[in-house]
């Protein structure tokens, strides 16, 4: 037996390791050490004592608080290991350069060749820790309920002390309570997220800040008010027209506006009354229009809802006796001989105010549709123009006033095919 063992041993030897050889082949062409690269790994900081001891404090820059890790291990362990799996540490007490912490990258549970991160350094910035106290003022996201606005906010606290690097801290340039209203309507206490901007009014990263808010959080109180329509109503008693001329109508646009406050305040007010002293008008002898705030004229408790609608246009119509008249939009204007070239435009006018005098029988069935034109025979070239306006009257009918109207002629631009 023995002799058998030993018979041609060195030929035996040498086909275990030929064996062992292609095994390895067939293994690692049907599992083969490869490589696969992570992206979005967190860096944790660890000894971070060894700046903050000093009353020190530090932010990582140039966005290297997340990084990519290359790990190369056989194709079965990649195909296995996660991106969560991977721990990428900064050790501060390996820092190096004042500026740089080496990345270390580990991942337990899993046999690897090698894990590598890119970048390979922690970049941060060491500063002095500071502090401020800072207000807080409170801000809305979405729609409350239809028929609501937003009436007043208020912060809890309405203020904030906020510590951390003091370059971040320098930066801020305001502290925001961003709240979500949408769909309220009542009054009601929420939940608020502090955000901070700088003075270009970019969000600052909190994450290397603390404050003060504690478990309580920070929280807005929402008042709600409610909405309600009301009239504008107008004293015409110092609008007065000059001797042979009279007031034909008086009209004010809009002729309602929307006011917000309490249910009580609300209930109050029925209309916002303008008085004569707002509309004071003597001898007029043509249509005149006067602007006038109306904010002025409400409650200290009720607020129009819309700030940018406090003006309202009144428009006061003046005639001649045996005269009528006719308002003509400038869209309805009929236009001959505009040249092929050109393209026309009005004005800051929209509506044109013509006067016809005649009997009054003929007046009041009379149309002006389709009767204004005007003729640009005479206007071959760009340029802003006064052109004046032809109106084809009824028999026994005439103009009080010339009536003219300015256009605009540009070039057509070509279009493109």
């Amino acid at each position: 037996m023995r002799k058998r063992l030993t018979v041609n041993f060195g030929l035996k030897i040498l086909a275990f390791f030929i064996a062992l050889f292609m095994w390895l082949i067939v293994v690692n062409i049907d599992d083969p050490v490869t490589d696969k690269t992570y992206t979005g790994i967190p860096v944790q900081v660890i000894n971070e004592e060894v700046v903050t001891s000093a009353n020190r404090t530090y932010q990582i820059v140039d966005d290297t608080q997340e990084v990519s890790v290359t790990v190369t291990a056989q194709r079965s362990v990649l195909n296995d290991v996660k991106a969560e799996d991977i721990v990428a540490i900064a050790d501060m007490k390996e820092m190096s350069l004042g500026t740089q912490i080496p990345i270390e990258v580990k991942i337990e549970g899993y046999k690897y060749d090698s894990a590598v991160s890119n970048p390979r350094n922690l970049q941060i910035q060491i500063d002095d820790e500071a502090k401020n106290n800072f207000p807080i003022t409170p801000t809305t996201l979405g729609t409350v309920r239809e028929g609501y606005v937003i009436g007043e906010l208020k912060a809890n606290p309405e203020k904030v002390t906020i510590r951390g690097p003091k370059t971040v801290i320098d930066s801020i340039n305001r502290v925001v309570a961003e709240v979500d209203v949408s769909g309220l309507s009542s009054d009601t206490e929420v939940e608020a997220r502090l955000v901070l901007y700088d003075a270009n009014n970019n969000v600052i990263d909190q994450s290397l800040l603390a404050n003060n808010l504690g478990k309580e959080g920070l929280t807005v109180e929402v008042t709600l008010h409610q909405i309600k329509s009301v009239k504008v109503e107008l004293d015409t008693s110092m609008v007065t027209a000059a001797d042979g001329y009279k007031i034909s109508e008086i009209s004010v646009e809009p002729q309602e506006v929307r006011i917000s406050g309490s249910k009580s305040a609300l209930a109050r007010v029925t209309e916002i009354s303008v008085p004569a002293s707002a509309l004071t008008a003597v001898n007029l002898t043509q249509r005149t229009e006067r602007s006038i705030d109306i904010s002025q004229y409400l409650p200290e408790d009720v607020s129009l809802v819309d700030e940018n609608a406090d003006n309202v246009v009144v428009t006061i119509a003046v005639e001649k006796p045996g005269a009528k008249n006719f308002e003509v939009s400038t869209s309805s204007i009929t236009v001959n001989n505009l040249d092929s070239n050109l393209e026309l435009s009005y004005g800051s006018v929209v509506d044109l105010e013509i006067q016809i005098k005649g009997p009054d029988a003929t007046l009041n069935t009379f149309s002006i549709a389709k009767k204004v034109s005007i003729d640009l025979k005479d206007y071959t070239r760009p340029g802003t123009y006064t052109v004046p306006v032809s109106v084809e009257l009824p028999s026994g009918c005439s103009l009080v006033n010339e009536v003219s109207v300015e256009v605009i002629l540009e070039e057509k631009q070509e279009q493109e095919e």
